[in-house]
């Protein structure tokens, strides 16, 4: 009895190891009889990864591969992805059964639910191990098999939404394997969703990023220090770019040398590309790059031929030799239809002109030569009729190899600092008609280098006529820095100060480096205007704000604009329309509204936009028939949208904006409901280096002044931050806030988010407009956000960059927010004889004049 009792005892003992060793594994390797179930993990050597089962929405599992030491739960590989598990305690993961890949199945029924694929022909290994590598990558291979890179499968041939330095972005023909980047559907979703960043092989290789079947953003292609379209791309003693391109493979990989920096790039479900670094200080990631950034980010922006220029205005411009396809369109700031050319090529004395600092056009259709010279680059596009521009392949050492395009010149872009030199061939008659640098004549087959000089007499006569005519014509003017000498105050009270700073010039030659203080802006007639909107007729109103009201109309045949025609009542409008015809003009972004044109006749000052479909936020957001328009989906893209937006103003813009005037009424919504930040008026520009800067005349709406500004008319990047809060909690609660004072005991939007969140009853606080579909980790998240933004003391809140980086992660760190800024106390009495649309009175010494928040 007692050697049975043992036997049972041995029995026993092993299969309490058996279970153990199958499912709660904590080591980097499991065996072709093991398997990760449960709460059981993988952890790398290096304690830097980890693999199980996760879930994102609390209801379906998945199997991934995630950062062990970083709070902020980020997830950088998915296995089941398109098929979620429901019951994970029936669920494992393990090495399927030829022993060459991995598998999740059902353990009860044995079932696979989810299957690898297979890489490697090699079909029947005599030991496998599945191993999770100190990098992330998740490898089959035989035991005993170390040190070599040899793997059956690896997870790193099949990326899901992140690039981890030693991966591998591109194609490898030998195994049939085109290695890409796909977004998560959402937040809480991992299966596959809209954007992709992938690798295209063909031509001069380069990346593309898309949704589904559209191309959002490309690279360029690499010239052998980075990619031409990201200039931003240095290689340092901690990092180090590498891109591979032969017969075998084309791909792109990073590689980081000090094992502190923990580095990824990832494509989000809303569509960006960014690269985030890891701060151990503040146990956060860092936004390192993003991308499409700007508007010349987003391909075709300025048609064939057309060259981008976010220094510019407008941004596109047609290269010297070209002119505008679509004139009309082109002069309300729609490039897309690009440039054609001048005069026509006729392949026998046709010549180059260089383009400086250029990201190269579309890539696919070239033809590149690695051991020819530039030189040579030259003479074979010279040669071939179909060439239309070349330029060198590496720019590693000097200037090596060739590229030649054949077809329109795409997506040009032209960068003050990064790009490269570009060649686009023109004929002998614009050349000349345009002072090019060189020309080339290859009649006898000889290469001829003509310099030619302008002449500085003839250049000016043609440049009076040109403005003549344009002055006649009424197109394109540019608007450069005032030339009037007078005093600041004496200029701006003078009713022409804005056509002191109207000088007419012709066409930008980018051939040579642009003025940067040089904006093309087109100037429209009021009696045109004033046709359109049927003299400013109510029936053609769509809003009216402090400063004046806002039309629809359609001008001379082309799309349909608004029209914003300040009041000449207003005190402050002189000093608004100088500063939005200075500032917008120049700012380039998605999430910001395009000024298409102004007009200045007399004591009128119009501004022309292009049109918003449905109009302001609040006219959605806080109307009951069109509040449930806006889903959290909807809603959540908004805010998104807004703190894109505000950042680029902060951060990304070449200028440094403060806003100051951030509210429901100043977002527009476009057909779609993307968010559009409006009404630069009270902008302003701060140095780099500047922290704040402080007004004894404040100027902003009740509810949305930060208390520093209100109170003691500071101003800095977070007094905007302080307004996108308030947003972002009106957007939630579909609620306006009432201001900093409130009476009784009642309290305000800020102060009735601050008490739910601490009572744990955030989600209290939605709109019910909103329905019952929606992300509970988002709402909640949003309000954290937004409570952290509008937090009393300015160095408490948020920097605009923490903002975007809280809202794209899934489930980020964030500080828990203190008491918000508002007060307790009675509204300050006005004289009631002020319009109820511009209130003004003193506190601390500061003259405040609030504005209808409408």
């Amino acid at each position: 009895m007692s050697g049975v009792a043992a036997l049972h005892s041995c029995f026993a003992l092993l299969v309490i190891i058996t279970f153990f060793a199958t499912s709660t594994t904590s080591s980097d390797t499991i065996s072709a009889n093991q398997s990760i179930s449960g709460d059981g993990t993988l952890v790398s050597a290096n304690d830097v990864f980890e693999l199980g089962f996760f879930t994102p929405d609390g209801t379906n599992y998945y199997v991934g591969i995630w950062y062990k030491n970083i709070s902020d739960r980020t997830y950088v590989w998915v296995a089941n992805r398109g098929t979620p598990l429901t019951n994970l305690s029936s669920s494992a993961f393990k090495i399927g059964d030829k022993g060459n890949n991995v598998v999740v199945l059902n353990q009860a029924t044995n079932i696979v639910l989810w299957s690898a694929n297979q890489t490697e022909a090699n079909s029947s290994p005599v030991n496998p191990v599945a191993q999770l590598l100190g990098n992330g990558n998740l490898v089959v291979r035989e035991e005993g098999d170390e040190s070599s890179n040899n793997y059956l499968w690896q997870s790193f041939d099949f990326p899901t939404d992140t690039l981890l330095p030693d991966m591998k972005l591109g194609w490898d023909f030998s195994q049939g394997l085109d290695r890409f980047l796909n977004s998560w559907k959402s937040l809480q979703d991992p299966s596959p969703g809209d954007f992709s960043f992938k690798l295209d092989f063909h031509g001069y290789p380069e990346a593309f990023l898309w949704d589904n079947g559209t191309k959002l953003y490309r690279s360029g292609p690499w010239n052998g220090i980075r990619f031409s379209g990201v200039p931003e791309m240095v290689s340092t003693s901690d990092i180090d770019f590498t891109f591979i391109s032969n017969q075998q493979q084309v791909y792109y990989s990073y590689e980081v040398n000090n094992p502190s920096i923990i580095s990824r790039l990832t494509v989000n479900s809303t569509g960006y590309l960014q690269r985030f670094t890891w701060v151990e200080d503040s146990q956060s990631w860092s936004l390192f790059w993003y991308a499409p950034k700007d508007q010349c980010d987003n391909i075709g922006e300025c048609g064939p031929y057309g060259i981008c220029d976010t220094n510019g205005s407008p941004v596109c411009n047609c290269t010297v030799g070209f002119s505008p396809k679509n004139p009309q369109a082109w002069n309300l700031r729609e490039g897309s239809d690009g440039c054609v050319r001048d005069k026509k090529l006729d392949c026998s004395t046709d010549g180059f002109l260089p383009l400086k600092g250029m990201k190269l056009p579309e890539s696919s259709n070239t033809l590149v030569d690695m051991e020819m010279s530039l030189q040579d680059c030259q003479k074979g596009c010279a040669k071939n009729c179909s060439c239309t521009g070349y330029s060198s392949a590496n720019i590693s050492n000097g200037e090596a190899g060739c590229v030649m395009w054949f077809d329109d010149l795409l997506d040009m872009r032209h960068y003050i600092d990064g790009g490269q030199d570009f060649y686009v061939k023109l004929s002998a008659a614009d050349i000349a008609a345009y002072g090019g640098l060189f020309a080339q004549k290859s009649s006898s087959n000889r290469l001829g280098t003509l310099s030619i000089v302008g002449i500085a007499a003839g250049g000016g006569v043609l440049l009076l006529a040109l403005g003549a005519f344009l002055m006649w014509k009424r197109k394109p003017l540019v608007i450069s820095r005032a030339r009037n000498t007078e005093p600041r105050g004496a200029l701006e009270r003078s009713q022409d100060f804005l056509l002191n700073e109207v000088v007419f010039s012709s066409k930008r030659d980018y051939s040579r480096e642009n003025k940067p203080e040089d904006l093309e802006l087109p100037l429209f007639d009021f009696n045109a205007i004033a046709l359109a909107t049927k003299n400013f007729c109510d029936e053609n109103k769509l809003g009216q704000g402090g400063f004046g009201c806002v039309y629809k109309c359609r001008i001379e045949e082309g799309p349909v604009v608004a029209v914003k025609r300040l009041s000449k009542n207003s005190g402050q409008g002189t000093e608004e329309f100088k500063n939005e015809v200075r500032l917008i003009a120049r700012l380039q972004h998605r999430n910001l509204v395009r000024l298409i044109g102004c007009c200045v006749e007399l004591d009128e000052k119009i501004l022309i936009y292009e049109y918003m479909e449905h109009k302001s936020l609040d006219s959605v957001l806080f109307s009951k028939t069109k509040s449930s328009m806006l889903n959290w989906e909807r809603r959540f893209n908004i805010i998104c949208g807004i703190a894109r937006g505000l950042l680029y103003l902060h951060q990304d813009s070449r200028f440094r904006i403060i806003h100051r005037d951030l509210k429901a009424s100043n977002i527009l919504l476009d057909g779609e409901l993307n968010p559009k930040i409006s009404d630069f008026g009270m902008a302003r520009i701060f140095g780099r280096d500047q922290i704040e800067a402080n007004t004894r005349r404040v100027v902003g709406t009740y509810g949305y002044m930060a208390p520093e500004y209100a109170m003691d008319g500071l101003f800095s990047e977070k007094s905007d931050v302080f307004s996108f809060g308030v947003l972002v909690l009106e957007i939630v609660s579909g609620k306006k806030n009432r201001g900093f004072y409130y009476a009784d005991s009642e309290l305000n939007l800020l102060g009735h988010a601050c008490k739910l969140w601490k009572e744990g009853k955030g989600l209290e606080l939605l709109d019910s407009a909103v329905g019952d579909a929606y992300s509970m980790n988002e709402v909640l998240k949003c309000i954290q956000v937004g409570l952290l933004c509008v937090q009393e003391h300015a160095e408490d809140r948020l920097a605009m960059s923490s903002v975007v980086l809280m809202l794209s992660s899934e489930n980020p760190t964030m500080p828990h927010p203190k008491n918000p800024g508002f007060c307790l106390g009675r509204p300050v009495e006005t004289d009631s004889s002020s319009s109820k649309h511009d209130e003004t009175c003193t506190v601390n010494q500061v003259t405040v004049t609030m504005l209808d928040a409408r």
